[in-house]
């Protein structure tokens, strides 16, 4: 799995990864990241997507 979250772009694994490996609210990752919580989530979601396919690519090979 780390290996997939090193190929996302900086913001999309970083957006993943403060709160869920570093337990900071949406909020909080929001302000590190210097952008809106909104953008937090949109971040968050293209990243999970990204993720889904990759995993489903690895699955088939």
């Amino acid at each position: 799995m780390w290996r997939l979250l090193q190929g996302l772009p900086h913001r999309q694994r970083a957006a993943l990864v403060l709160p869920y490996y570093e337990d900071l609210s949406e909020e909080h990752t929001a302000e590190v990241l210097g952008c809106s919580s909104g953008a937090v989530n949109s971040l968050v979601s293209r990243a999970m997507g990204t993720l889904r396919k990759q995993l489903k690519a690895t699955a088939h090979e």
